[in-house]
């Protein structure tokens, strides 16, 4: 018999056991920035199962990215949700193509 492919949440807590050790190499403050990173990566988990994707830590990363992004647009004081951000001038900036589409 066929094994099942593993979930992509099964495999993102796989890839972060594998880091474990360089994790315990590192400091203690960066030991909690290195968790935070994590603990955004398996935020979007649900998102992730959805991609074709054959390397799950690249989507690992967007994850953590979009996580980041979020945090420097609230840093920013840009908080619109209709969606568009702002450039530095203040101008708002469109979305890129086909992200205007709805999810179902």
């Amino acid at each position: 018999m066929g094994r099942t492919v593993p979930t992509y949440r099964l495999h993102t807590e796989s890839i972060l056991n594998d880091w474990m050790d360089y994790r315990r190499a590192l400091r203690e403050k960066d030991r909690e920035v290195f968790d935070e990173l994590m603990y955004k990566a398996r935020l979007h988990a649900s998102a992730g199962s959805y991609t074709a994707q054959l390397d799950p830590v690249a989507t690992m990363f967007l994850s953590i990215l979009l996580e980041l992004q979020k945090e420097v647009r609230d840093a920013k004081g840009d908080k619109r949700g209709d969606g568009t951000s702002r450039d530095d001038n203040g101008e708002g900036l469109p979305l890129p193509l086909g992200a205007d589409e709805k999810e179902p």
